[in-house]
């Protein structure tokens, strides 16, 4: 038994230095698009000048420059005028020149184009397409531009083969949440049945699997457009759906609840709200061993549903990532359940209903989450 614990442990301590690895990856990524795109912010945006474009051509001009100076020397060799000389050469440089500035006004255009399609490409990546290049300059730039086409065109490919495969998994896990509901609902029968020895551990334990089936559940719901239904809502409806959820753990844990009616009315989307309740709930019952929970809204002009606990709090250096994809921190550290993913669901379920949550810790006092609803309005259905 002590040699599966142990084991048990040392799975979760590897799972939780994997996902902390993800998540500074994905963090490192961030960091090198954002200074990507600052760097192509600080060059100007401006097109090249004259001197520039010389520059970009100095190969030909410098080779220009010695025909000349062959051309004249040969003339000169065959002791022609002075004058005769120096006028084939002023005639070349008029009609230079005209070529000069044509060709100028056509890397302008080129050059505006390339920055036209980057501004799109670092402005929405998702939404970009190869459509329209600059006019090619010649055979080597065209086979340039072929070249990228295909990348492009081997990008949307992988794309679609990537969401394709992403719908897939989705139904899977779908189905597989729904089939798995329906052996917990007959487990929590039996344990209800007449005569069934009560266990409340065991309760408990069944309990926290459906969280975590839920869970699942809504992380692959939390993107959809179509399971999004915004509208008036009573807000004591939906906080008392959540409370009586958490009504046994209140029970087993001890707890205290100090509930003031809300008597407010919010622009929200039910099932959803009620959600981040939840696992705000959850997470105030788990950390708290003895005190209570308070609910209640702040006094002010604005909407803000306040969740008090008495529990260990946050530690002040954990609580700028808290709402961070896979982020645990020292209480998820000590309780090894901890998966890191409730508050990041929380976070992107209200920026989607445009609410905000904001925290409010110390250590070894309790917390407080808030909820603050949106002034503005949105979409009713």
């Amino acid at each position: 038994m002590g040699q599966e614990m142990h084991r048990e442990q040392e799975a979760n301590k590897a799972r939780e230095m994997h996902m902390e690895q993800e998540v500074h990856k994905a963090r490192e990524m961030d960091k090198e698009q954002e200074a990507y795109k600052a760097r192509e912010m600080d060059r100007g945006r401006r097109l090249p000048g004259f001197m520039e474009y010389l520059m970009e051509y100095r190969g030909q001009m410098v080779l220009f420059l010695l025909l000349g100076a062959v051309f004249g020397a040969v003339l000169y060799g065959y002791r022609l005028p002075a004058e005769a000389v120096f006028y084939g050469m002023v005639l070349c440089f008029c009609l230079t020149v005209p070529v000069l500035v044509w060709n100028y006004r056509r890397f302008r255009k080129r050059m505006r184009i390339l920055f036209r399609m980057q501004d799109a490409l670092l402005g929405n990546p998702d939404q970009y397409y190869l459509e329209h290049f600059p006019e090619s300059g010649s055979l080597l730039e065209k086979e340039y531009q072929h070249f990228l086409m295909l990348l492009g065109r081997d990008r949307e490919r992988m794309r679609g083969l990537s969401e394709t495969a992403r719908e897939e998994m989705t139904e899977y896990y779908t189905m597989w949440v729904h089939q798995i509901k329906t052996p917990i609902a007959a487990m929590r029968l039996l344990l209800q049945k007449p005569g069934a020895k009560q266990d409340p551990e065991l309760s408990e334990q069944l309990f926290r699997i459906e969280e975590y089936v839920n869970m699942v559940l809504q992380y692959l719901r939390v993107d959809g457009d179509n399971d999004l239904v915004v509208q008036w809502n009573d807000l004591d409806l939906m906080v008392r759906q959540a409370v009586h959820r958490y009504a046994g753990m209140f029970i087993r844990k001890k707890l205290s609840l100090s509930y003031e009616p809300l008597k407010r009315k919010v622009l929200t989307d039910e099932k959803w709200l009620v959600f981040v309740v939840e696992q705000i709930l959850s997470n105030a019952v788990k950390y708290t061993g003895q005190g209570g929970i308070s609910i209640y809204l702040e006094p002010g002009p604005d909407t803000v549903l306040a969740i008090r606990d008495t529990g260990t709090g946050i530690a002040l250096e954990d609580q700028p990532r808290i709402f961070e994809k896979g982020f645990t921190g020292y209480n998820g550290h000590a309780d090894k359940r901890s998966t890191g993913i409730g508050l990041y669901l929380c976070r992107r379920i209200l920026n989607r209903l445009s609410h905000e949550i904001t925290v409010e810790s110390e250590p070894g006092k309790g917390t407080i989450m808030r909820i603050w609803f949106a002034k503005e309005r949105l979409e009713v259905e």
